[in-house]
């Protein structure tokens, strides 16, 4: 049998710029000159990734088919009934068909990834588990499995079953190996300040952002929301990069990288919701290029303990202590801090203080200034913002 046609299937939905991060976003948009992004294309999936130039693209984000195999009209209480997923992408005649298709596509998509690229697949408890296998056997590297817990999922109407409340994203690097993305910083920044973790309270896509067509019914039946695919790109793409969306639907993958500063290829068999993506993306203002320009610390320019020194914003003999000022060390005019049992590194002599396997100095250590302790980490930004 052959590979059945795709799921049009998607959803949709700072740092200041500096000079590395703009030489980041330079060389990511001089990478994917060659290919031509910022489209629609209208057609079977599979037939449309065997023309895209291998190792292309920097992210794949796919929300196929989720075979739920449903074999009834769903009713609510009241015997309305229940605006679900009844399209014929939908439909499978097993499972042997849906793992076939699972893994035509995600062959195809693993293709025109780059080695440095990464896959995000959703899907629910009908499909997740059988792409999950399809991911691994294929070579992709899980990183997550990212809960996305809904904060308005619908009701279990039969009370037969718990409230299905939440759906799977599996974060896949391209192989073990791999040297993926990841803005950190950016997410503990959306976070509050907290490490993100990997459950996403998220509301279903509602209210102006749900597309619908003229008689007010939705215009697509599993459109997800821009929010989820904000976080997503966030997370694992750089300004100027390339995702890809097999699965394009009504376009949030595309409208969402438009507005975040990304590019986007769109795959779509459906020519209602490609005529839909494309008046939605041609409707979105891109976010200023200063305002999306995402810079790592891993990335920033190396500063040594040293140049603090160096340059006079801290002194030999001064006095370094850790927040709660239980311990202290004098720095040295060479870099390296004395204390009254220990010598060495910022790094060595807070962890044989605390008697720790390591430490990071520049999280611990502070200075005084004007009567407040300052993070020694804070004046190593005051030297990569001068080198910047």
């Amino acid at each position: 049998m052959p590979p059945r046609l795709p799921k049009p299937a998607n959803s949709g939905a700072p740092a200041e710029l500096t000079a590395s991060a703009a030489a980041l976003t330079l060389r990511a948009m001089a990478e994917n000159a060659a290919v031509s992004s910022d489209q629609v294309i209208e057609g079977d999936c599979l037939t449309a990734l065997a023309r895209l130039p291998a190792a292309s693209v920097d992210l794949v984000f796919a929300d196929p088919p989720y075979n739920l195999q449903l074999s009834r009209e769903l009713h609510r209480p009241d015997n309305s009934r229940v605006d679900g997923v009844e399209e014929e992408w939908d439909k499978f005649a097993g499972f042997a068909e849906y793992d076939r298709f699972t893994r035509t596509w995600l062959a195809a998509a693993r293709r025109v990834l780059k080695p440095s690229g990464a896959l995000w697949a959703i899907g629910s408890y009908h499909n997740v588990f059988r792409i999950g296998a399809a991911v691994q056997d294929l070579g992709f590297w899980i990183l997550n499995d990212v809960i996305w817990r809904k904060t308005n999922p619908m009701p279990n109407f039969r009370g037969r079953r718990f409230t299905n409340a939440h759906e799977t994203l599996l974060w896949c690097a391209h192989s073990r190996e791999a040297r993926y993305t990841f803005n950190y910083e950016a997410m503990k920044a959306l976070n509050d300040e907290l490490q993100m973790r990997s459950d996403w309270l998220i509301p279903l896509c509602g209210g102006p952002e749900r597309l619908r067509d003229g008689a007010g019914k939705k215009a697509h039946p599993t459109q997800k929301p821009e929010a989820l695919l904000h976080r997503i790109l966030l997370a694992s793409t750089r300004p100027g990069e390339t995702v890809l969306d097999p699965f394009f639907g009504t376009g949030t993958t595309g409208a969402v990288a438009k507005r975040l500063g990304r590019r986007f290829i769109g795959i779509e068999q459906d020519k209602d919701y490609v005529a839909l993506a494309r008046r939605r993306i041609a409707a979105v203002r891109p976010a200023p290029a200063e305002l999306v320009a995402l810079e790592s610390r891993r990335e920033a320019p190396r500063v040594p303990f040293g140049s603090l020194v160096e340059r006079g914003l801290l002194q030999p003999g001064e006095v370094l202590v850790d927040a709660a000022r239980r311990w202290t060390a004098r720095v040295r005019a060479d870099g390296s801090l004395i204390s009254a049992e220990h010598r060495g590194s910022i790094h060595s002599v807070a962890a044989q203080l605390q008697g720790a396997p390591a430490c990071n100095g520049w999280a611990f250590w502070h200075v005084e200034r004007k009567g407040e302790l300052v993070l020694i980490d804070r004046l190593r930004q005051q030297i990569r913002g001068e080198l910047g």
